[in-house]
């Protein structure tokens, strides 16, 4: 059976595509991420047609503009439905909070659950040479933390952050903070482009609330057997 703390990502540019994977994993997958690649191309439809088979949905454009914009956005984006929407933590705290305060307000007066906010802090994809090359005095891990602290106190419901600072961003910002982490990878897989990663049961004993799996499931020869066995490694950590 599915397990919600898994979200796939559908990093595709066509529809038929996510039919075709959604179609494989059938009841082994409740979650789906649908990032820019693909709203980009083929924008709302694919939404409606997620939850139209009963699947939870995070909506990964990760927002990024001054306050009003982000804002408004979101709000927008709210009506697709989505169950988990986002926006990048170094937006600020005044960008943050005045998202996260005209959401649950449109949401309130609309009379419908409110999505999921939660913020970017560091992409998985930078290194500590890239980060030297920002010309960042601190350690990611210490940057990670100052931007999950940022978004709780905004009144963000979590952040995304990698496995390797999801411990430290429970201890700073306490249970009940949602940490959803890309860069998860299975023992043996292939990294890919990321570079801070972890197996699925490492990064959920770290903290991690729910896991982004994407390459690993989706070009697997059997996209179901690979994603079964990444729900069996996540059930033995409660």
């Amino acid at each position: 059976m599915a397990d919600n703390r898994l979200i796939v990502a559908l990093d595709f540019h066509k529809f038929d595509d996510v039919k075709a994977l959604v179609e494989k994993l059938g009841d082994s997958v409740s979650f789906y991420k649908v990032g820019m690649e693909l709203f980009y191309s083929e924008g709302a439809q694919t939404v409606a047609y997620l939850k139209e088979q009963g699947k939870q949905v995070f909506l990964d454009l990760k927002l990024h503009d001054i306050p009003n914009t982000a804002a408004e956005g979101l709000c927008s984006l709210m009506f697709q439905g989505a169950d988990i929407l986002n926006v990048h933590a170094s937006g600020g705290y005044t960008m943050m909070k005045t998202a996260a305060d005209r959401l649950h307000k449109l949401a309130e007066e609309q009379g419908v659950a409110c999505p999921k906010l939660i913020a970017v802090t560091i992409l998985t994809s930078i290194n500590e040479e890239d980060w030297a090359g920002l010309g960042m005095q601190c350690s990611i891990r210490e940057q990670v933390v100052r931007l999950a602290k940022l978004a709780k106190s905004a009144g963000l419901d979590g952040v995304v952050a990698s496995p390797k600072e999801a411990s430290a961003i429970r201890e700073a910002c306490g249970d009940g903070f949602m940490i959803v982490t890309p860069g998860v990878r299975p023992a043996g897989a292939s990294v890919d482009d990321q570079s801070r990663i972890a197996t699925p049961a490492a990064a959920l004993q770290n903290g991690s609330t729910h896991l982004v799996v994407g390459r690993p499931i989706r070009a697997a020869a059997n996209p179901k057997e690979a994603a079964e066995k990444i729900i069996a490694e996540m059930e033995s950590v409660k």
